[in-house]
């Protein structure tokens, strides 16, 4: 057993006949390639062809659905509006995570178990029941109206509903705990002593965060943004409840093109936009980062 022992070692690390890294891969690359991939390349095609009342989906090779994207103001006004409210809310959420991603680094109570389990418990709630909650709030008679009528701040309702702050609130609280969870993680490999160690040299609190800690925690702060700005670019729920018909979002309007107009040639052709909209934006923001820290 001494013997085979050592040798079983060396030939997994080696890699064995029948277990290789190709092999352990491929359970998982078949259902990425049947579930992911294949998907996105069959929607892709769909983007190429016409569409018609009649028979909904013609087959043909052209590029009409994009061309009719870009060229159209109130599409073209749908995506500026997705992207100013996903980078919004993203940097907000970057803000306000830091401090609490730091604090849950860095705190020895016995209730950091509890205080946890305090941002990661509204993920075990839907977006659209959190979305109802805030309906609530914002409502003519929600309790925020009720409060500021009550105390005498406003004879009628604030217009709350229907808005993009409401929107911009909505996603907020949906992508918060993702960031803060993100932070927090990266901050916690994060040695003390390195901090102690520019406060001993005389760097004060702001220039020791400044020049030691977020160049440090850059990459989570990176990994955060990423995961923000796509949930806030990709949202459906909350705009859908919060923002209403007069507020449209490229995740709705996406949705409607396919359920509602049955538009699929169109819809698909959208939903590369939004695709590589995302994508160059995410790609752009990582670089710059990259390069304003790496000096």
């Amino acid at each position: 057993m001494a013997a085979v022992a050592p040798y079983s070692a060396r030939a997994f690390a080696g890699g064995a006949p029948g277990w290789t890294a190709a092999a352990a891969l491929a359970p998982a690359s078949v259902v990425v390639t049947i579930g992911i991939v294949l998907p996105v390349v069959i929607l892709f095609r769909y983007s190429l062809n016409q569409y018609t009342p009649a028979k909904m989906m013609v087959d043909a090779f052209t590029i009409e659905n994009y061309a009719k994207f870009l060229t159209d103001p109130f599409y073209l006004a749908v995506l500026f509006r997705t992207i100013r409210v996903a980078a919004l809310c993203t940097a907000i959420c970057v803000v306000l995570a830091f401090p609490m991603a730091y604090c849950l680094a860095r705190t020895r109570s016995r209730f950091k178990n509890l205080l946890l389990m305090a941002v990661i418990l509204p993920l075990f709630v839907g977006n659209a029941v959190r979305a109802a909650g805030w309906m609530v709030l914002f409502g003519n008679r929600g309790f925020v109206n009720s409060i500021l009528m009550g105390v005498g701040a406003t004879r009628e309702p604030l217009q709350i509903m229907y808005t993009e702050f409401a929107v911009v609130v909505g996603i907020i609280a949906v992508n918060l705990p993702f960031v803060v969870l993100t932070l927090q993680a990266v901050l916690e490999g994060i040695d003390r002593a390195i901090e102690e160690a520019a406060l001993g040299l005389g760097a004060g609190p702001w220039r020791t965060f400044r020049h030691v800690v977020l160049p440090l925690a850059m990459p989570g702060v990176i990994a955060g943004t990423i995961l923000s700005f796509i949930l806030a670019m990709n949202a459906y729920a909350t705009p859908v409840l919060l923002g209403g018909p007069t507020f449209q979002m490229m995740g709705p309007t996406v949705y409607n093109q396919f359920a509602g107009l049955s538009n699929w040639p169109f819809g698909a052709a959208m939903s590369f936009v939004l695709m590589t909209a995302t994508l160059l934006l995410i790609v752009t923001s990582n670089w710059l980062a990259q390069a304003r820290y790496r000096r």
